[in-house]
């Protein structure tokens, strides 16, 4: 006897959109909104006719679009706007709580308590040049309240992932609401495959190359030509990490970028220059190190040695928190893939890369 498959429970959901939100700013130019949606629940009917959108399936996945469809008229009556990229996000977030099953205040079917599509997408940490820079992921939120509550933050996890660009963006926040009097903004000098004494002009041009990223960073940010003037003024400094041995950093915020690069030695001596009414912001990627051969990395030390103290955060971010072009994602994924294979070929004693 042949046993027929079990049928999932069937739900069909309703909703109106209200006549203050045009139907392009929900669905997107061209329906690039509702595609998107659409792809994201295949198993699903979803019908658009007027303002009105129903949509027809399981039960827990025409929960989900409902709540989806809930959380972007949030994001739009913000005036944020919903793009193709944080409608993704929006349903993979919900997808990871409780399934669309919560109570519409961020709390899951399981009791646990997350942040919504909505909390993340909307919360504004700067607003320059015509723009606003916003968390665009759960951890990234998660991030910079971290940075919000504790002194020292380390913002870990693969290129791409907005650790330092929003760890600069809070820098800047603070500054202009006048909780630090300065930004200090700084790197270690160490080169991938290359020699500093090998490249041409004088000190300051071998090191520049290596602070530009900080620059460009600074220039999305904040006025161009007011850059100049604070940077003489001494309120924004960006300088190499050598430059901070024996100072005493008060009243600042400052930014510690590419942190893999650092030795133990310099660690310390880093963490060590904080000063009263500081805060510091570590960030970096524990699988990009270009210290010589035998050179321990400061950063993957210093998660052990400070991981328990209180008013210290360890962010991390992944994979799925780059937020440049999909397939820089997919290339972080595929190196762990290969790296993870490796280490477990060379438990056998085998050889692989080869």
């Amino acid at each position: 006897m042949t046993q027929t498959p079990t049928r999932k429970p069937q739900a069909r959901a309703e909703f109106k959109i209200p006549a203050t939100h045009p139907m392009v700013m929900v669905l997107g130019s061209g329906d690039s909104l509702l595609r998107v949606i659409e792809e994201a629940f295949p198993a699903a009917d979803i019908h658009v006719r007027g303002n009105e959108i129903s949509a027809t399936g399981e039960t827990a996945e025409v929960a989900l679009i409902q709540r989806l469809f809930d959380q972007m008229m949030l994001v739009l009556r913000t005036g944020a706007p919903m793009t193709e990229d944080a409608v993704e996000r929006s349903i993979a977030m919900l997808r990871a709580n409780g399934n669309g099953n919560g109570n519409g205040n961020g709390e899951s079917a399981g009791g646990a308590v997350t942040e919504t599509p909505a909390e993340v997408l909307t919360q504004n940490i700067l607003s320059s040049r015509g723009r606003t820079i916003r968390p665009k992921t759960l951890n990234q939120k998660r991030y910079v309240d971290a940075i919000d509550k504790n002194t020292v933050v380390f913002g870990i996890g693969p290129a791409g992932t907005g650790k330092t660009y929003l760890a600069m963006a809070k820098a800047v926040q603070a500054l202009q609401s006048k909780q630090v009097d300065r930004i200090i903004l700084t790197r270690p000098a160490v080169e991938a495959g290359e020699r500093l004494g090998f490249l041409p002009g004088t000190l300051f041009d071998k090191i520049d190359p290596y602070l530009r990223p900080l620059y460009d960073a600074l220039h999305d940010m904040l006025d161009p030509e007011t850059i100049p003037r604070l940077m003489a003024a001494g309120t924004i400094e960006v300088a190499p990490l050598a430059y901070m041995r024996g100072r005493t950093l008060n009243s600042a915020f400052v930014v510690l970028d590419e942190a893999q690069n650092t030795s133990t030695e310099q660690m310390k001596m880093f963490l060590t220059r904080l000063g009263f009414d500081s805060k510091i912001v570590i960030t970096g990627d524990v699988t990009q190190v270009d210290l010589p051969n035998g050179t321990k990395s400061g950063l993957r030390q210093v998660q052990d040695i400070l991981g328990d103290v209180p008013d210290i955060h360890f962010s991390r971010l992944t994979s799925e928190d780059v937020v440049r072009h999909k397939l820089v994602g997919r290339i972080v994924d595929a190196y762990e893939k290969y790296d993870s294979a490796a280490e477990a070929d060379k438990g056998r004693g085998g050889q692989t890369g080869k």
